[in-house]
């Protein structure tokens, strides 16, 4: 065999090998993080931090919460901005957003924080009346928007952050409208995408028992943390954690 023929032969064994045994594909660099009632992207400062350290590239959806389908729309906004495929994370009623949005093609994993995870046509209502919160602070206004009643926003909404931090939060709380708490999701991304869910066992906005409930139904890998409804917040590096794992993890 002359060296012009052994080159070819090299060549083409190769190029049989690279054909046999792709190469992995590289983790998803891109977060998209979905925030819920009464909360704003502001508070995903921490977990935002954290992920951009690490090397991901992070969108922080300002939705608005005036309608479901408003929110769900700001949000693919977000995911189609990113070139590749991106990691969608939503916290509480972010969770529903996420569920219908994540169907976008360009959504590798789904992670639930203290999130709702509904099925087709559960609404953020039906699922609150299945298990009821322990908490009864979250109010509607006489033209039909929510808000958490400022006296119990620390203990029922954001127990493990500092009084002051929950003060602020409670006086700058985004107000839902009812019907958006009321509209069903017509899509489940998590029947064809991989999710994670982040429980907060501490809760008493979103009950563990629910999150739990929701969690198993959609096959999500699951790792829980006690905290309170703001864990996102006061457990920023935790909830980072699993979202880096979700990036590694998913399908690419």
């Amino acid at each position: 065999m002359n060296k012009i023929t052994r080159i070819a032969s090299a060549l083409a064994l190769a190029l049989v090998a690279t054909l046999n045994h792709p190469a992995m594909a590289a983790p998803v660099k891109n977060i998209v993080l979905v925030h819920g009632f009464f909360a704003d992207g502001s508070g995903w400062q921490g977990v935002a931090r954290i992920l951009t350290r690490d090397g991901y590239s992070v969108a922080v959806v300002q939705e608005p919460e005036t309608s479901f389908a408003e929110d769900v729309k700001v949000t693919t906004r977000a995911i189609n901005a990113f070139d590749g495929k991106s990691i969608l994370v939503g916290h509480s009623y972010g969770g529903m957003v996420i569920t219908e949005a994540g169907v976008n093609e360009k959504v590798a994993g789904l992670v639930y924080v203290s999130a709702f995870q509904p099925d087709v046509g559960e609404s953020l209502a039906t699922l609150v009346k299945k298990t009821p919160p322990v908490s009864e602070s979250i109010k509607a206004t006489a033209d039909g928007y929510l808000y958490v009643d400022q006296a119990r926003f620390h203990a029922d909404f954001a127990a493990d952050l500092p009084a002051a931090d929950a003060k602020f939060m409670a006086m700058s709380q985004v107000m839902p409208t009812v019907q958006t708490a009321g509209a069903p999701v017509t899509q489940a991304a998590w029947k064809t995408k991989p999710s994670w869910a982040v429980i907060t066992t501490a809760d008493r906005t979103v009950n563990p028992e629910l999150q739990r409930f929701m969690a198993a139904r959609a096959g999500s890998k699951v790792v829980e943390i006690n905290g309170s409804h703001a864990a996102f917040i006061a457990h920023a590096e935790a909830v980072a954690k699993v979202i880096e794992q979700a990036a590694d993890q998913a399908d690419h």
